[in-house]
């Protein structure tokens, strides 16, 4: 479990692709310290396990749904990522609940930059929209955030210079893809709703 607030950008170093895997090894700092084989970490909203560790660098084996699904599929050599250890159980909650289990690439359509200004204007993909509420949760690669507008089709997300410093969202451009993963509560409420909705709901009195 993650909360979306990202710890520090880290350097996508090697890639080795294997069948139906690959093996990809990143240069960080922060998240380095205490971090040892078996825990997990995000990787640009994806939870990955940590299955070796020298210095500064940590290696994640990708299967390849992962690489099919989400924007790791994607990266190269020199990539930046955004990275993020699991909540500790004392920790405070600065974002919201992150599964790490990312839902689907989205296009980033449209840049908005203005002065003190950065809006991200993002495509609903199929199916996601039923999540996606104003000034509800977003993790945007990794990132936590909160929805601005929404229309049919599209939604809006509001950067600060902290986000855009810390994170890759101040690296993306027009047209590149993104990992969403759309609010985990709103999806137990929405299933709840459903079933409350079905004449076969155990929820429901017998009369």
């Amino acid at each position: 479990m993650f909360s979306g607030i990202v710890e520090e950008k880290g350097v996508v170093k090697n890639i080795v692709h294997n069948k139906n895997l690959a093996v990809v090894t990143i240069k960080a700092k922060a998240v380095t310290k205490d971090t040892k084989a078996g825990d997990s970490i995000a990787v640009d909203g994806v939870c990955l396990t940590v299955t070796k560790k020298v210095k500064d660098e940590l290696s994640f084996d990708v299967m390849l749904e992962t690489l099919r699904c989400t924007t790791l599929g994607l990266v190269k050599k020199g990539s930046r990522v955004n990275l993020e250890r699991a909540l500790k159980v004392n920790d405070r909650i600065s974002g919201h609940f992150v599964s790490g289990h990312v839902d689907c690439m989205a296009n980033l359509n449209k840049i908005v930059l203005m002065k003190n200004y950065v809006e991200l204007q993002i495509s609903i993909p199929q199916g996601q929209g039923i999540y996606i509420v104003p000034k509800g949760s977003i993790c945007v690669n990794g990132v936590s955030l909160t929805v601005g507008e929404v229309k049919k089709e599209q939604f809006s997300v509001y950067l600060i210079p902290f986000t855009l410093d810390v994170t890759n969202l101040g690296l993306v451009k027009e047209n590149d893809k993104i990992n969403l993963e759309t609010d985990i509560l709103a999806k137990y409420l929405f299933k709840q709703t459903q079933e409350a909705k079905s004449p076969y709901s155990f929820s429901k009195s017998k009369k």
